[in-house]
């Protein structure tokens, strides 16, 4: 294995976790750069990176491969400045931008020749930001999109996998229109699609005052996307804008003919529509990580009682099982009522059930 120097170009949340999993090797020296110098702090503190850098031009010169892990305009921007960077030897340059084809882009007007891109997506994530919930692990089992550009041959790719093969990830090589597609359908639109329902909920309201209380439990499990970061989702959506465009023009047309079913009350041909989504929904894999991160919850049924929710706390403590979030669901005075506690991964929501239930307490997993 060879030695290299790996730039970490901007260490939040997923800059963070990736240097965290390319520093399993012991022979890779992390660098990082970020403007936030407390953030670089906290990284040579917690041994995240090895170097930190405030001058992106010194901390490119210092690398063998340059990982840009900024939002997609930044990304862009930092792209631009790499091609007044001299360079005294080859350098393997990637992104993890959720956009691919803007990021090409701009990879394809270097002119710098000692600069070899390779657009890249891990398409994981978490509900958290910053470098404090970076994880190594965040993108195992993970699909990690590889996006080649001019200038980078197949060797690079291989070398830029066998660098990040700590992170245990899915490789999948996409062209960026491909990619964008299809992150488009399944990641960039649902986001649209959950905010417009929170719209709607507010809107409603205005009607309804009673309706927030309906919206604690369904509601807010298939809008909880609807709470990511609007400025980072909205430099998202511009440069996938036209791909968005045309998703939201079939999603129109779509739900013209869904009314017309309701209008004509076509008994059928709902049933029909409802079974297809139905059984495509159920044939989705479970165990593989998707665009959107996921969700590990276990529901507990519970006692209106004094301590009743420290209890199920203890439990999971006393087997150093971290909890995520946890959300009362439903509570009537007297009555049995329901707990849901959110866990960072499978095995965490697992372990839990079957300790709860080792313990008498009733509980659900939700497929």
């Amino acid at each position: 294995m060879e030695n290299r120097n790996i730039l970490v170009a901007g260490i939040g949340l997923i800059g963070g976790s990736l240097a965290k999993a390319v520093k399993i090797n012991p022979e890779h020296t992390v660098l990082g750069y970020d403007l936030n110098e407390e953030s670089l702090q906290y990284g040579l503190e917690k041994g995240i990176i090895d170097k930190a850098y405030t001058d992106f031009t010194r901390a490119a010169q210092d690398a063998d491969i340059i990982i840009l892990a900024a939002p997609i305009s930044e990304t862009i921007e930092l792209i631009k400045r790499l091609d007044s960077i001299p360079f005294e030897r080859q350098v393997i340059v990637t992104d993890t931008a959720s956009v691919k084809h803007a990021i090409i882009e701009a990879a394809e007007q270097l002119t710098n020749e000692n600069i070899a891109f390779i657009g890249g997506h891990p398409m994981a994530g978490s509900h958290k930001r910053g470098i404090g919930a970076a994880k190594s692990h965040l993108f195992e089992n993970a699909i990690y999109v590889l996006a080649p550009s001019i200038r980078s041959t197949n060797e690079m790719v291989a070398t830029l996998k066998n660098v990040l093969s700590p992170t245990k990830s899915k490789f999948v090589v996409l062209k960026p229109e491909e990619h964008d597609e299809m992150t488009g359908v399944i990641s960039h639109f649902p986001h649209l699609i959950a905010s417009s329902l929170v719209h709607r909920a507010k809107k409603w309201q205005q009607t309804h005052a009673f309706l927030p209380k309906l919206a604690a439990g369904g509601f807010r499990d298939i809008t909880r996307i609807a709470s990511s970061n609007p400025v980072m989702w909205q430099d998202i959506f511009y440069h996938n804008r036209k791909k968005m465009s045309v998703l939201l023009q079939e999603w129109i047309e779509e739900m013209i003919q869904l009314k017309e079913l309701i209008d004509n009350s076509e008994k059928r041909a709902m049933i029909d529509y409802l079974e297809d989504a139905q059984k495509y929904r159920d044939g989705i894999p479970t165990k593989t990580a998707g665009a959107i991160p996921a969700f590990y919850d276990v529901y507990v049924d519970i006692r209106d009682q004094t301590g009743a929710i420290a209890s199920v706390a203890q439990i999971l403590a006393e087997h150093n099982i971290s909890i995520k979030n946890i959300e009362i669901l439903e509570i009537r005075e007297g009555i049995t009522g329901v707990l849901r506690v959110s866990f960072y991964t499978k095995d965490a929501q697992k372990l839990s059930k079957q300790q709860l239930e080792l313990n008498g307490y009733e509980t659900m997993i939700q497929n």
